[in-house]
């Protein structure tokens, strides 16, 4: 709470920001997918997804610069670090995202997350997984891009966690295109690993409110896409993971 502190008018600001896009997004959910026509209903809650994330990077006043080809479709596989995760890559490109059960009940995010058409999935139960990797092939097989933190958790950025393979096999049995990500995230007046990483035992408000006080933010996105054909998932998981690991020391050059 030591940025509300510093800057209160500079978070309350912000934070009236924030509650009127979510009113507009809102609003925006009902004429864009509601009344969507003839367009796919994951491509509408992709493209309102992408409108809102895009107008939250503006509240957070974060610069977001992109290197490699965008994939516009297929599996798109990230390293994980913050909440802020999902705002970035959906700014880049209207996507689907795959995440952890508990997201659904988060304030304000799991509201976004439902409405947007991100699959749940609960790694503890095979059942749970199997159901969601059907989901992920539904999606994949609409053209949609979808995206996996496969980590399975966030981390502070020092490095990147190892790779869980369960729910890359959609893409493989069906060779859809598959991309790797590395989300590198810089703040000037503040640490990156403590205020803008979501990670061990944060609570969302106090994290969100402090990042609100802050100047500006920079994200950078590198994208790679693998192209070796991987005989099963764990081998896939091992590339993907050395490429993101290989983005990840190209951005911190």
């Amino acid at each position: 709470m030591q940025g509300f502190v510093k800057h209160p008018l500079r978070v309350a600001g912000r934070s009236l920001w924030l509650v009127g896009a979510c009113l507009w997004a809102a609003l925006g959910y009902v004429v864009s997918v509601w009344f969507r026509g003839g367009v796919p209903l994951l491509t509408a809650q992709a493209l309102w997804l992408q409108s809102a994330c895009r107008r939250g990077l503006r509240i957070l006043n974060l610069d977001l610069q992109t290197a490699g080809s965008i994939p516009l479709r297929g599996l798109l596989v990230s390293n994980h670090l913050s909440y802020l995760d999902v705002l970035v890559l959906s700014a880049c490109a209207p996507c689907v995202f795959v995440a952890k059960r508990e997201v659904r009940h988060w304030p304000v995010f799991g509201w976004f997350a439902r409405l947007s058409g991100t699959v749940f999935v609960s790694r503890e139960r095979r059942t749970q997984v199997a159901q969601s990797s059907r989901e992920i092939q539904q999606a994949l097989d609409s053209g949609a891009l979808v995206v996996l933190f496969p980590e399975g958790t966030s981390s502070g950025g020092g490095t990147v966690l190892p790779f869980k393979s369960s729910l890359l096999e959609p893409a493989l049995r069906s060779n859809h295109p598959v991309t790797a990500a590395c989300i590198h995230y810089e703040l000037a007046d503040g640490d990156v690993a403590e205020e803008v990483c979501y990670w061990k035992d944060m609570t969302l408000l106090p994290h969100l409110l402090n990042l609100l006080s802050k100047g500006a933010l920079r994200a950078s996105v590198s994208f790679g896409e693998i192209r070796s054909g991987a005989p099963d998932r764990k081998e896939l998981a091992r590339q993907l993971h050395a490429q993101v690991l290989r983005l990840k020391e190209a951005a911190c050059a």
